[in-house]
């Protein structure tokens, strides 16, 4: 039996488009439905449904007073606009996944996207029919502190989006789905064609000012604390005790006398990047400096999008490894995924 052909599969970038797209087409059909059928059903409130599905009410609502929705509509309502506030914000969420992908994000901030709004839309539906209870929340709100502190400043973007769609849903829901749809096509688009990219050409100052920064970190005691940080944090108890030891001989000069001298041996240095001319602007003058000898394998892409390039490095007899491997992180600054020493 002869083998099967791979056939080339879609990338995880396009299987993400693909189906927020389909989901989005989906949600339209769905809704338009809802906006044409729900309102009108035997059963339900219309004067109280059809403002959240962006019409005019049938009937008069005197949004000052509590009395002129009974609890059962009000019930139905916090319904419809927090569901509706979960299915806008799931695209949001997948969004924001795929375009923090090759920087990482936090666990954390994605299911925020899908709570938020559903709290600030049921919060909504509550107050706007009693101005009593909106100056209510209002204080409670104040007394609240968040001290929670987002990594880029684009996390605060969809944060404040998240709470759009909620407070959207619970007043109009048509709107809130052009929010979420226009957002998401703009963000795709910006992350596709890398708007706002710095060439490399244009950026050799600042790259010149990051180098000599890794340098005099080397010479500080700033230095210490990011070694502290990144390398012994994950160390066991037992390699901690050997390191400093060794740091211990060295400072005293007894290292070499410790044991017979072995050969100096090569070094293998992992970078993964988004950017390897900017990194490598960067990189291969920390080697020129800290590696007797160096050289620089083919680069290699994975499915998301993040460049791989490896050194063979043979390291100068005064540098250890876990030292260029500090300054290379430090170097690199945000276009830096991960590097390694292997």
């Amino acid at each position: 039996m002869a083998g099967r052909i791979p056939r080339p599969g879609l990338s995880p970038a396009t299987r993400v488009v693909v189906k927020v797209v389909i989901y989005y087409v989906l949600l339209l059909g769905l809704g338009s439905l809802a906006l044409r059928e729900l309102p009108h059903a035997p059963g339900f409130a219309s004067y109280a449904l059809q403002p959240i599905f962006g019409n005019e009410p049938t009937a008069p609502v005197k949004r000052g007073a509590a009395s002129t929705v009974d609890q059962t509509t009000l019930g139905l309502l916090a319904f419809i606009a927090m569901s509706a506030g979960i299915l806008l914000s799931l695209p949001v969420a997948w969004v924001y996944q795929l375009t923090r992908a090759k920087r990482g994000y936090q666990q954390s901030v994605v299911q925020l996207l899908i709570m938020l709004p559903v709290v600030v839309a049921g919060i909504v539906v509550l107050v706007k029919y009693s101005v009593a209870l909106a100056f209510s929340l209002a204080g409670i709100v104040a007394a609240v502190r968040f001290r929670n502190t987002l990594d880029d400043s684009k996390d605060a973007v969809y944060v404040f989006l998240a709470t759009g769609i909620g407070l959207a849903a619970a007043v109009d829901i048509p709107v809130a789905t052009v929010i979420s749809i226009l957002f998401n096509a703009t963000m795709l688009v910006l992350w596709y064609s890398d708007f706002g990219h710095q060439p490399v050409e244009l950026e050799g100052s600042i790259a010149e000012r990051r180098l000599e920064r890794a340098k005099e970190l080397a010479r500080t005691g700033t230095f210490v604390a990011r070694i502290d940080d990144e390398v012994f944090r994950d160390m066991s108890r037992e390699q901690l005790e050997g390191v400093a030891e060794r740091a211990w001989r060295r400072a005293h000069g007894d290292l070499d006398s410790a044991g017979p001298k072995t050969p100096d041996a090569e070094t293998r240095l992992r970078v993964r990047t988004t950017d390897v001319a900017r990194m490598r602007h960067v990189v291969d003058p920390l080697l020129d400096d800290y590696a007797k000898d160096w050289k620089a394998s083919e680069v290699t892409i994975d499915g998301d999008g993040v460049l791989t390039i490896e050194y063979v490095i043979e390291p100068k007899k005064s540098t250890d490894p876990e030292t260029l491997l500090s300054l290379v992180r430090v170097a690199c600054g945000d276009d830096l995924v991960e590097a390694e020493l292997r």
